[in-house]
């Protein structure tokens, strides 16, 4: 059953050489990796403007520099991105870069920043989106957060069914947004071209506000930063693209780049013009569409638009996480079960761990991840500082080809996003503080995972080809655990026979029926009589405990002989998998309590049942 549900959510599996089939066009690329840049010009203008209207409303006029400042660093980090592209194809991104040129631990740093981001990625991107569903259906704010974790749960599931089929669900909603956006936009600058509507901004640009400070122009630029998150995913996903990869994906981030820039600005020059506030009641973007719109089919489409992109903008992390999760899993710092793929040829363990802590963290928080966004902020930009200065590393120990004027493009975006990591540390400490327990603490982890694959393949490593020194043994003790006799017991003994110089039988008794033992003993000598039979008697029904124990004592006195110790455990296989859930599950638990021991070889003898 599990099966055929599997395929249905999932599709039939791929081939390995299907994989080819699976990559990603230009187009298709677009929707997949930019819905989270994108989806954050929702809320990019509002967070500045937010900022700003603690001073005043005419304070609200300096969103202007404040965007002209983001822009300048969006510029500088797409064109870092795309070095990056070119110069390191085979995905990672930041992570790759720092560890490059600034060393493992810098790496490390890279990519745990951004392995948590993804999962707040999807978090508030998820709880965005229902956030609009709720207040579409005032009736489900009750449910708001099970609505964010199915629409998780959904997303996880499309992502599963492979590259080709998640950018296909995607394309309507990106697409119809950036056309809603563009029709906004274009609308709202005619009329204020033609005269139409009259300019209602609070204040003239360049106008004295009293009372505005260094520090508050900081905490909106670092607060209108969250529009940048995103950016930096298509350079971890560079092995998914179409042939050739690094220019299709070079391109692709240089699209994402421009269409996020023109929605941005113009969005911001829009909210200023007309003079638009943040309220508690209607959004920034909401406001502009209703004086672009009117309260027409347009308006409800821009919000029907805005709805879908937030509630799929987790998908960037979807698709960039588990690509992250695997060059960290190929240098040793995470489980290798990181880089298995799954039917559908995609990082399966990477999208359900992404999930899982997408869900937990939706849990945490009710549902109300907001307060997050600095923390998410932070959670880019120190990626942002490391690939961006390491990019300038690798350009003075290459130098070719302008790299004088690429490393200043570096230099740039390097000094803003450090700019920005300390405005939000000393600004929003509140917020990201966080940050500075979970990354030392992902770093520990890191480093023991890499040390547990150092010693693993110290230990497993052979020194030199045709020196392995194998040990000879004299024989073979083979232990049977034995729980009554039956025909599973007979196979057993008599495979034990034929691998083993020395065969015991081990049964555990209580004290719950006395004959019943008794029984099973007579049984048991009378059958085969050859074989020792050791009969433990438990007090506290422990079957685990009395076996180690025996095997323990066998197990020292087998080496004393020069002897292996194998215990073998009896097991019968019902006709239907469904079946093992009406049995104990004694040999299970047994054969992991036995793991544990270094000098017993555990085996199981398999009785097939045939009705």
């Amino acid at each position: 059953m599990w099966r055929y549900l599997k395929r249905l959510l999932i599709g039939k599996p791929l081939k390995t050489l299907d994989e080819g089939g699976q990559s990603l066009t230009k187009f298709r690329a677009l929707a997949l990796l930019s819905s989270d840049a994108l989806s954050s010009i929702a809320y990019g203008t509002e967070q500045i403007l937010s900022v700003l209207l603690v001073l005043s409303a005419a304070a609200t006029w300096y969103a202007i520099p404040v965007a002209g400042i983001v822009l300048v660093l969006l510029f500088a980090i797409t064109i870092s991105y795309r070095q990056i592209i070119n110069a390191y194809p085979s995905g990672g991104g930041a992570y790759v870069v720092a560890s490059t040129n600034w060393g493992q631990s810098a790496g490390l740093v890279a990519g745990g920043s951004l392995l948590v981001d993804y999962m707040l990625t999807v978090a508030v991107s998820v709880t965005s989106g229902t956030e609009a569903i709720t207040s579409a259906i005032p009736s489900l704010h009750a449910y708001a957060v099970p609505i964010a974790i199915l629409i998780v749960i959904g997303i996880m599931a499309l992502n599963l069914r492979g590259l080709r089929d998640s950018a296909s669900f995607l394309t309507f909603p990106v697409y119809f947004f950036i056309v809603m956006i563009t029709i906004m936009i274009g609308i709202g600058f005619f009329n204020i071209i033609t005269g139409r509507v009259v300019a209602h901004a609070a204040a003239s640009v360049g106008s004295a506000v009293p009372g505005m400070t260094i520090v508050l122009f900081l905490k909106a630029l670092s607060s209108g930063s969250s529009s940048l998150t995103g950016v930096e995913a298509i350079s971890n996903a560079v092995p998914n693209f179409k042939r050739p990869r690094r220019k299709n994906a070079a391109n692709t981030l240089a699209i994402m780049a421009l269409i996020l820039a023109v929605f941005f600005a113009g969005i911001t020059f829009l909210s200023y013009a007309g003079g638009i506030l943040p309220n508690a009641n209607q959004t920034v973007l909401s406001q502009i569409g209703e004086s672009v719109f009117g309260h027409g089919l347009f308006f409800y489409l821009l919000q029907l638009s805005t709805a879908l992109i937030l509630a799929v903008a987790a998908n960037t992390g979807f698709s960039a996480f588990p690509m992250l999760a695997y060059n960290l899993a190929k240098d040793k710092y995470m489980p290798h079960a990181y880089m298995d793929r799954g039917d559908r040829l995609g990082y399966s363990n990477g999208i359900i761990s992404l999930a899982v802590g997408a869900i937990v963290l939706i849990i945490i928080f009710h549902g109300q991840t907001s307060l997050l966004i600095p923390l998410y902020a932070v959670g880019v930009f120190v990626p942002f500082t490391l690939s961006q200065s390491g990019m300038i590393v690798h350009w003075f120990r290459e130098r070719t080809g302008h790299w004088l004027l690429k490393s200043s493009a570096n230099l740039l975006g390097a000094v803003l996003s450090l700019g920005l990591v300390v405005c939000l540390f000393f600004l929003h400490f509140g917020n990201v503080w966080p940050y500075l327990i979970v990354m030392p603490a992902l770093l520990r982890l890191f480093y023991k995972i890499h040390q547990h694959y150092v010693k693993v393949a110290k230990q497993l490593r052979i020194a030199a080809k045709g020196k392995v020194q194998l040990h000879d043994y004299d024989g073979s003790t083979v232990i049977v655990l034995v729980s009554n006799v039956t025909r599973v017991t007979a196979g057993a003994i008599n495979y034990a026979r034929s691998i083993g110089d020395y065969v015991i039988a081990m049964h555990v008794s209580f004290d719950a029926d006395p004959k019943k033992e008794h029984k099973t003993a007579v049984e048991f000598k009378a059958e085969y009589p050859d074989v020792r039979f050791v009969d433990i008697h438990s007090s506290y029904r422990s079957i685990a405990n009395p076996t180690l124990r025996f095997c323990d004592v066998i197990a020292r006195r087998a080496s004393e002989r020069n002897y292996t110790t194998t215990v073998l455990v009896p097991q019968f296989v019902p006709r239907r998998p469904w079946q093992n859930i009406l049995h104990n599950q004694t040999g299970l638990r047994l054969r992991a309590a036995l793991n544990s021991r270094e000098n017993i070889i555990v085996s199981t003898y398999h009785y097939h049942l045939n009705e």
